[in-house]
């Protein structure tokens, strides 16, 4: 019985020996390495040993409880099990790790190059499947299983499955075109053919998610998107002109007319949020109205949104002003001759 037991202490001893290096190579030298990285311009070193955390202690826990095993002197055909257990939980948990910074990877050079790869569910899910498809063939061919038949099965079973998935392929290679295009990118505020509007948020394997002014989300499948007419307020720029429709009396004096417009213009140019401070606003008459002589008045946005509080504050100002020099917006007006012939 003391004999048993003493057989036993030693492997627990290594295992939890095992566990402890491996709390002091987290806890102390990885937070050194983590500290030293966050000094680095590089981003890289930050993600690797993000993605490290948590996974350090399981390793050395799992050489621990391998050598412990050893050390137990158990049968020959029971290590074996033992040992291909353990390969198979060091080869999924360094997938998982490897998973976790081919994502941030990802992540990283897209906000870095949103114009040429922009950061989205799609490419982040795409690195994923290949990674664990990677690992998961590891792992098989690590437990002796051949891997050609495997690779044989799934191509000719690729094609059935293809053709019982031709919307979600449809919608997959679509969200690929729309992304390798960049004609819509996360953050473009677009318009459909159909009528909604929205920021695009994100695109996915399948469908394109856009969120409306109201904080509504539209979803749209790639394959409709890919195929729809949409209008993008963030190219070639996120700047915009507004054009806002003015009418004044024909007895005013339109050298004046159009010298305070455009003084009233550049102040909103200069003082509203959302406004082109170096843009010279333009105004161009166009029309002899009914009631009035009409024209144009040409401002500039930094982006779709804030054209509501440009054109606000662009009117509003524009009313007080012309009460104030005596400039009249008429209402609208129709003279009727009554020609009364001889009874």
């Amino acid at each position: 019985m003391l004999l048993q037991l003493e057989n036993l202490i030693t492997p627990v001893a290594i295992f939890i020996g095992g566990i402890i290096i491996g709390f002091v190579v987290e806890k102390v030298i990885l937070n050194k390495l983590y500290k030293i990285a966050q000094r680095t311009k590089w981003e890289g070193d930050d993600i690797i040993i993000a993605s490290l955390r948590g996974w350090i202690i399981f390793w050395f826990a799992l050489a621990g409880l391998n050598i412990a095993f050893i050390s137990a002197r158990i049968k020959p055909e029971t290590m074996v099990y033992v040992q291909k257990i353990v390969m198979v939980l060091y080869v999924f948990s360094a997938t998982i790790v490897l998973a976790r910074i081919g994502v941030g990877f990802v992540n990283m050079y897209g906000k870095r190059a949103q114009d040429v790869l922009p950061s989205t569910s799609l490419f982040v899910n795409l690195t994923r499947i290949v990674i664990f498809g990677i690992g998961i063939l590891v792992i098989l061919h690590s437990l002796g299983i051949s891997i050609a038949p495997l690779l044989t099965a799934l191509g000719i079973g690729g094609l059935a499955v293809a053709l019982a998935l031709q919307d979600t392929l449809s919608n997959l290679f679509a969200g690929l075109h729309i992304l390798m295009t960049r004609q819509i990118k996360p953050g473009d505020y677009i318009r459909l053919e159909s009528g909604e509007e929205g920021f695009v948020v994100d695109i996915t394997w399948r469908n394109t998610t856009i969120k409306e002014l109201p904080n509504n989300y539209i979803i749209v499948p790639n394959s409709k998107l890919a195929q729809a007419i949409v209008k993008n307020y963030h190219m070639p720029e996120k700047a915009l002109f507004i054009t806002v429709q003015v009418g004044v009396s024909y007895d005013s004096d339109l050298e004046k007319v159009e010298k305070i417009t455009i003084e009233v213009a550049k102040e909103v140019m200069l003082e509203v949020p959302g406004g082109v401070p170096d843009f010279d606003p333009i105004i161009r008459y166009h029309t002899f109205g009914d009631s009035s002589i009409n024209f144009s008045v040409i401002l500039k946005c930094r982006e779709f949104t804030d054209q509501g509080i440009i054109r606000h504050e662009f009117i509003k100002r524009l009313h007080k002003r012309y009460r104030q020099e005596g400039i009249v917006i008429p209402f609208p007006i129709r003279t009727i001759y009554i020609n009364k012939s001889d009874a």
